[in-house]
């Protein structure tokens, strides 16, 4: 059954960043609002895919590594304990997928081998769909 939790794992859901979210729909710019949320995933995920559409490799790899990191620690707030669902579904957790997803692109392309392997690993067992979710454009 697809999308069935067969591991008996509570799924894990993130907190809404609705000042984030405002301040982006008012036309604020990633960047300047990284230095005001420095702990939105989403803001890092944005700046990671500036940068990779620029070219900027290494920038995009950091700026994706400082969203994971900055998510798992909203993730382990949220009560994950490591392992378990975070769904795209529930919009709060979609930062912290794309900069998972971000960070396994750049990994990718400074030829990061094992690091794209677990990356991808982590968002396959986060949520199946993430991956095709994030390069539909959604």
């Amino acid at each position: 059954m697809v999308g069935e939790n067969l591991l008996g794992i509570p799924e894990t859901l993130l907190p809404e960043e609705s000042e984030v979210l405002a301040r982006l729909e008012a036309g604020d710019e990633p960047v300047d609002l990284a230095a005001k949320f420095p702990s939105s995933s989403l803001v890092w995920a944005l700046l990671a895919d500036e940068a990779h559409g620029e070219g900027r490799t290494v920038e995009s790899y950091a700026f994706a590594r400082v969203g994971y990191h900055r998510g798992l620690d909203t993730l382990r707030k949220a009560g994950w304990r490591g392992q378990g669902p975070v769904p795209w579904s529930h919009e709060p957790n979609r930062g912290f997928l794309r900069s998972l997803y971000a960070l396994g692109r750049a990994a990718a392309a400074i030829g990061e081998a094992e690091e794209v392997d677990r990356i991808g690993k982590f968002l396959n067992d986060s949520d199946a769909s993430a991956k095709a979710e994030i390069e539909a454009g959604k």
